[in-house]
């Protein structure tokens, strides 16, 4: 996979030869991290080699607050700083589940965060399949109740990760949907798209209604389940999941900046979440995203102090609920914020490049898109979402952009024991460093100012 890359990274320097002229800043910079950026990888290996899982609002997390200031004021960023904030915290417990009968077998599964616990020795009941949520939601509550409720779905492999989107729902939805028809406890198909007997955790919201026991199979162990159920009349199921809810406790976003020479020009907003889930060791979901960015960073800072102040934010509490980012936009939403990006969704190559800029932003949309081509990157259309901890930034009116990570392999390692160290590439993982610090460059010493993007006009 890196020749290729090479080759792409070599075209800029054969043009600019051929003109007799250099390649401009962010064509050296974009070169240089393709071809020998090692600080991403640092990043990603140490945090999750010195601290590993760092589930938000527990002492891993603590530790891996303390880990980032060391790093990012030994990588040479100035005001590095925790701002610090509080959330309900959830923690994991036992979890196990077997089938009772006609055909006694264990299953592998793991506990959705927010779950609510059965009974310390656990709960037998009936189960009652689903194949979707919108099936679940038209089930009268007669056939739910007392009944542990299994949801499956149809979520394959794509390169834009659309179908975690799509599908999201079934984890995020139906156990409080079963819980409001009296169900015991819920079992979905994990949101994922891998065949490893790994089971996907992730959130699960419940709005008013108290919370049920409510898990998430591995891939084979809910495809078992549905042959079971269309196999015999009743299947029965024994179901312990013992986690808690501890209370608030303190979460925080680390904070670094690359400080510009033109406080007028405004500020630049990127990063990615320092927390991940407890199950691996968050080295796709999201070391890989604080190390891109705090790269692409301090490359831009090492080629001279740029016009607009860089900041960088390590977000704490993205996968249990926002208590990081909704505390940093409600601290900074007064500020003059010109542009976000966010980096979230694993290590893999970079494809395409989508500006969400005014109309007067352009021209730094076509510069910045052809500091990106020769990465193999091109330029869509669309909606920019900048991610889960900067999005509401764009909402709100200002610039951003997305550089979309190819997600046909993530969600195979996605919120499973499976994100560790070994699943980055470091080729690509390079290849993300290279985009982002030249868009990073671009937007950061453009001359001209960056506007707010108009609303969108209301629907007649």
């Amino acid at each position: 996979m890196s020749k290729p890359l090479r080759t792409a990274a070599a075209l800029p320097f054969l043009l600019f030869a051929l003109a007799g002229a250099a390649p401009d800043p962010a064509g050296r910079l974009r070169d240089a991290a393709l071809e020998g950026d090692k600080v991403a990888w640092d990043i990603v290996e140490d945090l999750t080699t010195e601290v590993g899982p760092r589930l938000a609002g527990t002492e891993a997390e603590a530790r891996a607050r303390d880990w980032a200031v060391k790093r990012l004021k030994a990588l040479g960023f100035r005001n590095v700083h925790v701002e610090g904030a509080t959330m309900a915290t959830w923690v994991r417990g036992a979890e196990t589940a077997e089938i009772v009968a006609p055909f006694p077998q264990r299953l592998v599964l793991a506990a959705l965060g927010g779950s609510g616990a059965t009974p310390p020795e656990g709960l037998t009941a009936e189960v009652v399949g689903f194949d979707s949520l919108d099936d679940l939601k038209a089930a009268p509550a007669d056939a739910v109740r007392g009944r542990i409720v299994f949801v499956g779905h149809a979520m394959r492999p794509n390169q834009d990760g659309s179908g975690y989107g799509y599908y999201g729902p079934v984890r995020r939805s139906a156990p409080a949907v079963a819980a409001r028809k009296g169900a015991a406890a819920v079992v979905i198909r994990s949101l994922g798209t891998d065949y490893h007997r790994n089971p996907h955790t992730g959130l699960t919201t419940w709005g008013e209604v108290a919370p049920i026991p409510a898990a998430a199979l591995s891939l084979p162990d809910a495809e078992n389940l549905q042959r079971m159920l269309k196999r015999a009349p009743k299947v029965t199921m024994h179901l312990t999941l013992t986690p808690r809810f501890v209370g608030d406790t303190a979460t925080g976003n680390v904070v670094a900046e690359v400080p510009g020479t033109d406080p007028s020009a405004g500020t630049i907003l990127i990063g990615g979440h320092l927390d991940s889930w407890d199950l691996g060791t968050g080295a796709i979901d999201d070391a890989a995203g604080v190390a891109i960015t705090a790269a692409a960073a301090k490359a831009v800072m090492e080629a001279g102090r740029p016009r607009r102040t860089i900041r960088v934010i390590w977000f704490g509490d993205e996968e249990t609920g926002g208590a990081g980012s909704k505390a940093y936009f409600a601290a900074h939403k007064g500020e003059n914020v010109v542009f976000v990006a966010e980096s979230d969704f694993g290590a893999d190559r970079i494809w395409r490049f989508v500006p969400g800029f005014a109309p007067a932003g352009k021209p730094l949309a076509d510069r910045i898109a052809a500091a990106l081509f020769p990465l193999g990157i091109n330029r869509g259309t669309g909606e920019v979402e900048a991610g889960a901890d900067l999005g509401a930034w764009v909402k709100a009116g200002v610039a951003g952009a997305d550089l979309s990570q190819d997600g046909t392999r993530y969600f195979d390692y996605h919120h499973t024991p499976d994100d560790t160290l070994d699943k980055v590439d470091p080729a690509q993982l390079r290849q993300n460093v290279a985009a982002w610090t030249a868009m990073l460059w671009h937007v950061a010493n453009a001359r001209e100012d960056i506007a707010r993007v108009p609303a969108a006009p209301a629907a007649p």
